[in-house]
């Protein structure tokens, strides 16, 4: 699953993929320009989860306390 979001990453041109020649070959990535654009979004969405986490945990323990019929 991580090296399918990596290469959807790298295609959309979130970032790069470098092959660095070693035993046992090394994968290093990095930000593009267009994926440093996203930080502040990225951060924004950090926040408010960091905001919101209380009422997410009583909206799942809600849910999750439903009978299984209810789902």
């Amino acid at each position: 699953m991580l090296t399918q979001t990596l290469r959807n990453l790298e295609r959309d041109g979130l970032i790069t993929r470098t092959v660095r020649p070693s035993v046992p070959v090394r994968v290093d990535y990095q930000l593009t320009e267009l994926g440093h654009s996203l930080l502040p979004v990225m951060q924004a969405v950090k926040t408010w989860a960091e905001q919101h986490m209380d009422e997410v945990e009583h909206a799942r323990s809600t849910y999750e306390a439903r009978t299984p019929g209810e789902a």
